[in-house]
């Protein structure tokens, strides 16, 4: 359970013991089918009510009073929507560009980390340029910038602040995860091309899947924890990458899988098994959350039933697309409006809570659409213009 609320700080800001932040899933899915890889439409629209659930994660300490005490109880274990990010983002990877690493080898590297910044470093890099503006006017005005140190600045700019180069998370909190991510596409290239996936049977693959798990497991047991936020500067690298391989492992399965009668049925039975299990006989959740995600993200990858229709449909799955813009440009939105509206006080009531939420939602759709979108287009065709003058091979998509 969460530490009793602390006054507010200074500069708008609160943080609740535990804090932990989520990621946010960095590749698009939709019900289009592009390059002839099939797309997973229901897994978009799972990702849009995560990063939704990310922002009532962070604002649920200003919401005692305000929402029941089960939403509030639900809310405090929001920080493990980083969990289903990292395996939903390495099942994604592998379904987009997978087979084509293994197709082009290490030659393909280069193309796929490009696509890759092009995808997630604009955004981040707008976002943080305000937080360094913000910390600037507190400076100016004499008020408290101890969560913005200013020597660390370069290490969130270049995504690798998670890396085991910061202390503390700072400056825009939940962008650790996105520096994790960072790592995992380091690695991807060599993990796609060089291993040989193709040739392992599939028990071989089952095997590695529960392997990974366990390691989960093992590395927090270790060190003496059961809960999956515990010291992420130190830690949340080597659990994103346990995860995002996992997500690998997961797609490879579903490749041999997914045109098996009832396959996906299976999945959402063991997801609820080890759901029901690790709650009624108090597992620690490093134990059993990381297996319920990946049968959630198998069973809505293959289910064609009422839930993947739903998660699937048009409002949903504009949620998702626009999730990014909404995880990473949350937390700035809730320190100006508390500094803005709160004066000091910890607490939203209901129509403040509307607002907020109002401004997150349009915001998401501005930075989608005016800076997302447009920087990732125009940062894949550069470089697109500089290898095809170059021949350098590649990954598209």
């Amino acid at each position: 359970m969460p530490a009793p609320p602390k006054p507010a700080r200074s500069d708008g800001r609160h943080r609740p013991a535990g804090f932990s932040g989520a990621t946010q899933l960095t590749a698009t899915i939709d019900d289009r089918t592009a390059g002839g890889v099939p797309q997973l439409a229901a897994l978009t629209g799972m990702r849009g009510l995560a990063a939704w659930f990310v922002v009532l994660f962070h604002t649920r300490i200003t919401l005692v009073g305000t929402l029941p005490d089960w939403l509030l109880r639900l809310a405090e274990k929001g920080y493990l929507a980083v969990d289903l990010f990292f395996i939903l983002s390495g099942f994604v990877l592998w379904h987009t560009y997978g087979d084509r690493l293994h197709g082009t080898g290490l030659a393909g590297a280069w193309r796929f980390w490009g696509r890759r910044i092009a995808r997630i470093w604009p955004l981040h890099a707008v976002v943080l340029t305000v937080f360094v503006a913000l910390a600037l006017v507190l400076a100016i005005t004499g008020r408290d910038t101890g969560m913005y140190p200013w020597a660390e600045l370069p290490f969130h700019y270049l995504l690798v602040q998670n890396w085991g180069f910061t202390p503390v998370l700072s400056w825009n909190d939940p962008a650790w995860s996105i520096s994790c991510e960072m790592g995992a596409y380091v690695l991807f290239p060599a993990v796609a091309a060089v291993a040989p996936w193709s040739q392992m049977r599939t028990g071989v693959l089952v095997v590695v899947g529960a392997l990974l798990l366990g390691a989960v497991w093992f590395y927090f047991a270790v060190q003496g924890s059961r809960t999956l936020g515990f010291e992420i500067p130190r830690l949340g690298l080597a659990r994103c990458l346990l995860e995002f391989w996992l997500g690998n492992v997961l797609r490879l399965l579903w490749g041999r899988w997914r045109h098996i009668p009832n396959v996906a049925t299976g999945a959402w039975a063991a997801m609820i098994c080890l759901l029901e299990g690790g709650v009624v006989l108090h597992l620690p959740e490093t134990s059993f959350i990381p297996g319920c995600f990946a049968a959630l993200i198998f069973a809505l990858s293959l289910d064609t039933g009422k839930p993947a229709r739903v998660l699937g449909g048009r409002v949903l799955n504009y949620l998702g697309e626009i999730s990014y813009s909404t995880y990473l440009v949350h937390y700035l939105l809730f320190v100006l409006f508390k500094l803005a509206f709160i004066h000091g006080k910890l607490a939203l009531g209901a129509g403040q809570l509307a607002a907020f939420t109002g401004i997150v939602f349009v915001a998401s759709v501005v930075l989608y659409h005016g800076v997302e979108k447009p920087a990732q287009g125009w940062l894949n065709g550069l470089a697109a213009r500089r290898w095809r003058g170059s021949g350098v091979a590649g990954v598209e998509g």
